[in-house]
This record gives C-alpha cells, structure tokens and sequence, in this order.
C-alpha cells in the first residue's frame, strides 16, 4: 500500500489531522492498534478551546459540536469557604471554551472519515516506522497475522505517551523533561444534574476537588487523592462526603448526588519530549508531551499540534515550501511550554501539598484572594485558560 502521509494512532489528533490533510487533498491511511470501539470506550475530558472548535468547524466536523456543545463564558474557583467567578469571555474580548466530550469529538472525525472513505486500518499489531532519515520512509504492520508494510512521503506518530513513535528516535536524539505529581485525581461520571452551569475548581485543605459536565443531565466530579489510594476503598457514599467537605457550604448543597456509572484513578505528571521531529517522523499530542488535566489541555495542545503539522505538510505539498516542517518542532514547543507552564501554575494554586505545611497553605489562599481581585491576574489566567493564539 501506498499513501503521502502515514499516521499511527486513530485517536482524535491521528484523525484531525488526515480530515484536515484530506480536505486539502492529501491522501492518508491510519494504523490503530485498538478496535474502533475500544478507541470510542475511552473516557476523556471535554473542555475545548476556541481554537479547536474553530479547528473543528474547519474541518467538517462541527454540526453536532454546535448542537450539542456547552458554552461556557466563564469559570469558578472556591476556596476559604467562597466562591469567585472568572469572566472569561468578558476579559479575553469574547473567546470562550465548550464542554464537548473527547470521545464525541472522536467519533465525529470517525463519521467524517467513513463519510470520506478514509483509510483507518484498526487492530494494526506492532507497527514499526522504518528509513525515516530517506525521503522514503514505510510502516510494518501486523494484520490477522499477516505482516504488511505502507510506503509514504511522512510519518505522523499520534500514538500517544507508551506509543512506537517516541520511541523510534535513535538514542541521543531527545532530551525528556518530566515532573510527577504525588497525587492523582479519583473522578466518577454519574447521571445527575451539574453543581453549576459552569466548571467549579475547589481548593481545599482536605485536597483538590473538580465539578465538571459531560452534558445537562451527566456530571464528572473529581477528588484529589494519594497515588497509593485503591479505588476499592471509595464507595459512592465516600465520595459524594469529600466532594462536599471541600466545597463551600452553598455549593454543597446544590449538588446532586447519585450512582456512579464510571469510576477511576488517574496519576497526574507533566512531560515534555525534544525534538518533536527526526527526519521525516513527526510527534503530535501525547506522544511528545503530557500535562496535568487541571488546565484542561490535553486535547487541546494535540490541536494545536496537528495545527503547526498539517500546515507545515499542506505547504510541502501545494508549494513546495519545506519551511513549515522543517519549523513544526519549534513551533509547536513554543506553545507546548506555554500551556505546560499554565497547567502547572493552575495545578500548584489548586491542589493541597500537605509537606508544604500551614504557611503554603496561607500563601495559596492569598494568591487565589490576589488573583480574583485583580483584572490583571484575572486576564491573565482568563487568556491561557480559553487557549493561547497558535
């Protein structure tokens, strides 16, 4: 087989980038290592940023976001017993961010895709990228058993953090920054009405906690807990006590309570990989960086990746101009660290850091008083929350 792009990985930034590629006439074929409803099984966050939307909306792919997608103008946080709002559209000049789920995004670019005929081979088994340095570059992979092998100009690697893309560069090539967190966040996903109509970021004593939507009648809550917590140990009841310890009392009350459909343990880490290119093999979303989901960025910085990426190949192939590629890295890493930084900042205000004692306490608390008092402070964590310019 044949194609001008080869793209491992059919998560949501594997499959922007061949809808993009294929609206500007670029043929793609797609290796995935997990069925297609393993890929639409898995429970992601679902806060996007105007640039994705508008990605999205670019793309084909924005009807049923436009439909179905909660607009939020703005954010709260909590602490000392209140809570502030953060006018996000009111500082940044109108942007704003939509609470649309990972995986209806994901299944969006696959209807897309079908509707296209486009190439995803699923159940791909030990893909392998090979003469990346050439200007020939192929896939191996294993089908049924059967190995057989893609030919292409380029190879896109959105595999993920544990995917071969990464690992493929020589040794020597990457230097890796990493922190990790010691924490993780323990979220259910319940059939209830929402604490708010917009997203609530609690800080507390007793640890970080999160109210989060999936739709008007589906909530996603989160706990800060240690990164030894079993998940067997949190009943319902447990968790529905904590979440409302660690709000303040008028909040608590308006929350919903009920069975949980979904629960789990996340470990939180923030990472970074460079260069995100060698040769002709180019890394986009996780599997050039990871950051904590408190920023709410994950999903977005795979954007803004694919952004930078598609450009760079519409432009080799339309133009010949070889610039954009030779640039992606760069480019892209300049607002991977910005975004990094944020998630960061947001993860320390928020999140208790009990080794930190009483005075990290107060401190958090007086720069949370400083930050919703101040239009400056405000802006600023307005303006890297709804998505820095590409």
């Amino acid at each position: 087989m044949k194609t001008q792009v080869g793209i491992i990985g059919g998560g949501p930034a594997g499959l922007l980038l061949s809808q993009i590629l294929h609206i500007n006439g670029i043929d793609s074929v797609i290796l995935e290592r997990q069925s297609r409803d393993y890929v639409l099984a898995r429970i992601r966050a679902g806060v996007l940023e105007q640039g994705l939307t508008d990605m999205l909306r670019a793309a084909g792919v924005g009807e049923r976001l436009d439909k179905e997608g909660m607009v939020h103008g703005g954010v709260n946080l909590t602490f000392d017993n209140r809570i502030e709002r953060i006018d996000l559209e009111g500082l940044t000049e109108g942007k704003m961010v939509t609470v649309y789920g990972q995986t209806e995004v994901t299944r969006d670019l696959y209807d897309a895709r079908d509707a296209a005929d486009g190439k995803i081979v699923h159940e791909a088994d030990d893909v392998r990228p090979y003469d990346v340095e050439t200007e020939a570059p192929y896939l191996t992979y294993k089908k049924n058993g059967e190995a057989l092998r893609i030919d292409c100009d380029f190879i896109a690697a959105c595999d993920g953090f544990h995917g071969i893309g990464r690992q493929s560069f020589p040794a020597g090539v990457s230097t890796e920054y990493e922190k990790v967190y010691q924490f993780g966040w323990l979220g259910i996903l319940s059939r209830t009405k929402p604490a708010n109509h917009e997203l609530i970021y609690g800080n507390h004593e007793r640890g970080f906690v999160l109210c989060s939507m999936r739709s008007s009648t589906l909530s996603r809550y989160y706990v800060q807990v240690p990164t030894d917590e079993r998940l067997e140990d949190w009943s319902d009841e447990r968790f529905w006590e904590e979440v409302s310890q660690r709000l303040p009392s008028d909040v608590a009350a308006e929350i919903e309570q009920g069975p949980s459909i979904e629960k789990s343990i996340a470990p939180l880490r923030s990472y970074v990989t460079e260069p995100l290119s060698f040769g002709r093999l180019f890394l986009a979303g996780d599997a050039g960086h990871i950051v904590p989901p408190t920023g709410a960025k994950g999903l977005n910085l795979a954007a803004s990746d694919v952004h930078y990426l598609s450009k760079g190949l519409i432009a080799q192939y339309r133009d010949g101009d070889e610039s954009g590629l030779k640039t992606y890295s760069e480019r892209a890493l300049r607002r991977i660290w910005k975004a990094e930084r944020f998630s960061w900042w947001m993860t320390m205000l928020m999140h208790s850091f009990p080794a930190d004692g009483a005075f990290g306490h107060k401190v958090q608390q007086a720069e949370l008083d400083y930050l919703t008092s101040s239009k400056a402070a405000m802006t600023a964590m307005a303006e890297n929350y709804v998505g820095l310019p590409y």
